[in-house]
């Protein structure tokens, strides 16, 4: 088992995963299920596997699966999830500590499929990024240039940013993503001016924009209330926010990373206001780097109770720390299987989030198709190559771009089922039965 897991570790680099790689990843996590499980039935006949495609996935036998864990309280855990009753914080952190990665994956796989089936969401989008420029200095981030030293950032103008919309005229885009540094000079009207002129020339376009981080700095230098700044922005045409900035909620690990930014109380206020104001959102969190696995199961804790009062998050989207260019590069990054866990048990956790999504940008595109059996339903978008945080932080996709067609064929290897969304999941197309080939040399898909 550890001479076959090593192999995976060491193919290709550890990260740039190929199928050969998959293929002794999958054979030593069925050897290690069995394993774990002494199982007295074949395993095999519950999990097909196809080896030359996919790992595999579990619909049935879950409640064998849970019944034949050795270690109680693992197994009690995993009779909660089956039965559908909310794990607890203490349980989280068990899930960490001491859970299978096959164990858990196997469990957060059921319940993907249970909420899902093999749907698998994507959308067509464009990202935005008005400026790295920054007046904060967070310890992990490879993108920003603080306001100081500007000269070696960029600042777009209001002009230039209504020409990358209109760049897209004509192609099938459902949502531009707006977000970047902390510019002060970048203001609130600035920015509700500028949502108003895309609104005006591209009224279908959804607009998702700023983090909380950039929301509570602009409402501070307004001198407005997050009530009304947040109203302002809706009233121009903000339909929703993405999640970022979210980072570890946990004092003792913020105060180390971004002790300069919105706290944890300010960030979710700004999103329960935006959810009382019929706005949805998504939640994020940075994992991987400093924090403890107490740290982490917090952060999804408030998230959780917040979403049990609003019902206003969307998507929940784990990013994983990168350690180029930022001043915790000493700091060792997660390895995939830390990464797989992560999202196994975040699908488990956030019960009453509808979807889990793997930024396939941050995580690189093989990684994140694994995703899709440790709980996640959701891989983003096309991006178009219009986003630098992650390229500038060491990501294996250093020019994050996929066509629709590129992205189809991404979840169909992995046979699962693609569907285009818009940005409140509304199906826009079924790719099920598509082929891939014909889309490949369709211009509309390209």
């Amino acid at each position: 088992m550890e001479r076959r897991l090593g192999g995976f570790l060491r193919c290709k680099g550890f990260l740039k995963l190929d199928w050969a790689c998959l293929c002794i990843f999958i054979q030593s996590t069925l050897q290690s299920i069995c394993a774990y499980l002494e199982n007295p039935f074949n395993l095999r006949s519950i999990i097909p596997c196809q080896q030359s495609s996919y790992l595999c996935t579990m619909s049935t036998g879950i409640e064998q699966l849970v019944a034949s864990a050795k270690d109680a309280e693992i197994r009690t855990i995993g009779e909660k999830v089956v039965n559908r009753s909310r794990i607890s914080f203490d349980d989280g952190v068990l899930l960490f500590e001491k859970a299978p990665l096959p164990y858990v994956g196997a469990l957060a796989n059921w319940v993907r499929e249970q909420m899902h089936g093999n749907k698998t969401y994507f959308n067509r989008n464009f990202h935005i990024e008005p400026t790295n420029v920054c007046v904060f200095a967070c310890k992990f981030c490879s993108y920003s240039r603080l306001y100081a030293h500007r000269e070696e950032g960029w600042e777009l103008s209001s002009e230039q940013m209504l020409d990358i919309v209109k760049s897209y005229d004509g192609k099938p885009v459902t949502e531009v993503h707006i977000v970047g540094g902390v510019h002060p000079k970048m203001n609130l009207y600035f920015f509700t001016d500028l949502i108003e002129k895309i609104k005006a020339h591209r009224p279908d376009l959804h607009v998702k924009g700023f983090t909380a981080v950039e929301l509570d700095y602009m409402f501070r230098k307004a001198k407005v209330s997050v009530e009304e700044g947040m109203r302002l922005l809706h009233e121009s045409g903000l339909d929703s926010m993405p999640g970022g900035g979210a980072e570890i909620f946990h004092p003792e690990v913020r105060s180390q990373i971004c002790d300069d930014k919105v706290d944890a109380e300010g960030w979710l206020h700004i999103h329960k206001t935006a959810h009382n104001l019929g706005m949805h959102t998504n939640a994020t969190m940075l994992y991987g780097h400093i924090e403890k696995y107490h740290h982490r199961v917090d952060h999804m804790e408030r998230l959780r109770q917040l979403q049990d009062e609003t019902h206003g998050f969307n998507t929940f989207i784990p990013l994983k720390f990168r350690n180029k260019d930022n001043e915790m590069s000493a700091v060792t990054e997660s390895t995939i299987v830390e990464d797989m866990k992560l999202y196994a048990v975040a699908r488990l956790y956030m019960d009453n989030f509808p979807h889990l999504k793997a930024y396939w940008p941050m995580l690189g595109r093989q990684s994140a198709q694994l995703t899709l059996s440790f709980g996640v339903n959701d891989l983003d978008g096309t991006i178009d190559d219009t986003t630098k945080i992650y390229s500038m932080a060491g990501s294996e996709e250093q020019n994050p771009a996929l066509s629709t067609a590129e992205l189809v064929s991404l979840i169909k290897q992995v046979k699962r089922e693609p569907v285009e969304r818009d940005t409140l999941y509304n199906v826009v197309k079924n790719y099920k039965d598509a082929d891939v080939a014909e889309m490949q040399v369709n211009p509309l898909y390209n």
